[in-house]
């Protein structure tokens, strides 16, 4: 199952014996000899590992990895420290500023809402170099739609936030009954005007979770160290 651990594990373990996912596996076997691929393999599975289905509060769905050099990590809408915040990033902390009083972090680094149970979410895992949707239709969709019926059945009060129509197609099975679905237009650029600043998902979410009981995300993110410092306690293992 390549680099996925946790209880994710026990929940996705027969996606990875089925047609769809060895000939997936296949091909990124052989695009990786000739090509460069985001994120790194070792980061594919990211929103999963360091979000548990067992923590499990919030999901932000997102389309695919970003496709520039040293941004995509793994958690949708996040870059790593060091990397300049991408537009749709900017919409959405300009939308928890309005909605929270937020400042906007001077990062893009968005593992600490993932610690929290936010599951950042891409439906497609990888993409090739400067080649947006390059790996769309290979069979990362069919994981994800796993991934978001499997929360689904077996949880309960979670929030989905559907940003765009991509979002909200690939949300459209969710129970409403069991979860809070928060719709509006993308953040990006050409788009976050026409609704989604305004939004005010960050609240609602939280209000949400408040009245099940449960703690509140955190949306404020705290200053983090810059990436040679984050990449190089990675490979010693430390934390971030």
């Amino acid at each position: 199952m390549m680099n996925l651990t946790g209880d994710w594990q026990e929940y996705l373990a027969d996606e990875f014996e089925k047609d769809y996912m060895l000939a997936l596996l296949k091909f990124l076997q052989t695009e990786k000899q000739n090509k460069t691929l985001y994120p790194a393999e070792t980061e594919y599975f990211t929103a999963l590992n360091v979000t548990p289905f067992s923590k499990l509060k919030v999901v932000i769905l997102g389309q695919d990895p970003y496709h520039g050099e040293g941004q995509a990590h793994g958690l949708s809408f996040s870059v790593k420290p060091g990397i300049k915040v991408p537009p749709s990033l900017v919409n959405i902390y300009k939308e928890l500023e309005m909605d929270l009083g937020i400042t906007p972090a001077q990062h893009g680094f968005l593992l600490q809402w993932a610690e929290q149970g936010v599951l950042l979410l891409n439906s497609v895992l990888t993409v090739e170099a400067s080649k947006a949707g390059s790996h769309q239709n290979k069979g990362w969709e069919i994981f994800t739609d796993k991934i978001i019926e499997l929360i689904n059945n077996k949880h309960q009060g979670v929030v989905f936030m559907l940003w765009g129509s991509y979002a909200q197609k690939k949300g459209r099975h969710i129970d409403r009954d069991k979860h809070c679905v928060l719709e509006s237009v993308h953040p990006s650029p050409l788009s976050a005007y026409r609704g989604f600043l305004g939004c005010q998902h960050f609240s609602k979410a939280n209000n949400y979770l408040i009245g099940l009981g449960k703690e509140p995300i955190k949306w404020a993110l705290e200053p983090v160290r810059n990436r040679d410092e984050v990449e190089q306690n990675q490979q010693i293992g430390l934390p971030f």
